[in-house]
């Protein structure tokens, strides 16, 4: 895959737990440098409407015809909302980079899902994400994807973490949601 400067990227995260709906935010930019644009919709805290919520809010953007990749802050949202990146790629036609500053513990993931309902579907899902690939740089960082190729997915998380290891998209988007529900932001992206 050619990858352009200017590559749109439509970067996910969610707000902090306060309440049962938690807001989701999506910042559209233009590479990792310029905000083109927000997005924003509501998913359950724990529930299994990540997905689908995600897609809607893709597809009926203004920005849809115009992102090239998306990418998520892991594929769990508002808890354990899981986030079936296959399904994202296959209803949105847009590849799908998944980061992530550390890698998943997956035991502990499995221990926690079991006290929630529908929890091997959770536990599917997000074992479809695939295989997870440690990016070596100073500070090492992970990442999995759908619809791209690995070294295009590398090339796209390094050309847009500029000023620290996490995308410049997704420490905005982290920035923003919190910032909404809190009144400013706080914590890390």
């Amino acid at each position: 895959m050619h990858i352009k400067p200017q590559i749109r990227i439509l970067a996910i995260d969610d707000s902090p737990l306060i309440k049962e709906e938690v807001t989701i935010i999506g910042a559209f930019f233009r590479g990792g440098r310029q905000l083109d644009g927000i997005l924003r919709s509501e998913i359950t805290k724990d529930g299994m409407d990540a997905t689908a919520a995600i897609v809607r809010m893709v597809r009926g953007s203004k920005y849809y015809s115009q992102i090239r990749v998306i990418m998520l802050d892991g594929v769990t949202y508002a808890g354990f909302n899981p986030v079936d990146i296959n399904e994202l790629f296959n209803e949105t036609k847009i590849p799908v980079i998944v980061f992530m500053r550390s890698c998943p513990d997956f035991e502990s993931i499995r221990l926690a899902l079991k006290h929630l309902s529908e929890s091997e579907e959770r536990w599917e899902i997000i074992r479809r994400a695939g295989k997870i690939y440690k990016i070596i740089q100073e500070n090492p960082v992970y990442i999995q994807f759908c619809g791209i190729d690995k070294e295009s997915a590398i090339e796209i998380v390094r050309i847009t973490s500029m000023h620290s290891n996490i995308p410049e998209p997704l420490r905005v988007a982290h920035l923003i949601a919190t910032g909404v529900v809190l009144g400013e932001s706080a914590g890390k992206a």
